[in-house]
């Protein structure tokens, strides 16, 4: 029973970081792509807030059921497939956490350009450009990781 909870559990933070990251990445294009200051920053807020109570959740769950899964099913956590896939995780954190600030920053200059009735600045579309390219490093990691998880390689780390 524990060990079909705790699956459960890891396969629905997969679900849930994955379905998020590709929802606001498409939620965010798609408003970047009409260059309007007011849908921008009405998708920025959504965004971020979805990250904070979706996407920041399932962070801290993987981890935590990962090892309690690990630890039921008996897998030892220097297996090669749970280590790359630890290192993948620390890759995503550092592609995600910036993301989120420039999600908020791209938020408010949008906010702003909408309030003062203005173009959006070139810092907008530089943090975007940032944005795009950290968000489909770690869409890509975390692709990587659930490969990982369900083919779980023979792999050796180590000479």
């Amino acid at each position: 029973m524990t060990y079909f909870v705790l699956k459960f559990v890891h396969v629905l933070g997969a679900i849930v970081l994955i379905g998020t990251g590709a929802g606001i990445a498409f939620f965010m294009v798609m408003a970047h792509r009409t260059g309007n200051a007011t849908k921008i920053a009405g998708v920025a807020r959504t965004v971020v807030t979805a990250d904070f109570l979706f996407t920041a959740t399932a962070v801290v769950a993987q981890p935590i059921s990962g090892l309690l899964l690990a630890r039921e099913v008996g897998y030892p956590l220097t297996q090669g497939w749970i280590v790359l896939s630890t290192i993948l995780y620390l890759v995503i954190g550092g592609f995600w956490l910036p993301v989120v600030f420039l999600q908020m920053r791209m938020r408010d200059l949008a906010e702003t350009a909408d309030a003062a009735g203005t173009p959006l600045p070139a810092a907008y579309y530089r943090l975007f450009w940032i944005w795009f390219a950290f968000g489909f490093a770690a869409f890509g990691a975390i692709l990587a990781i659930l490969w990982l998880m369900i083919a779980k390689p023979s792999l050796s780390l180590s000479g």
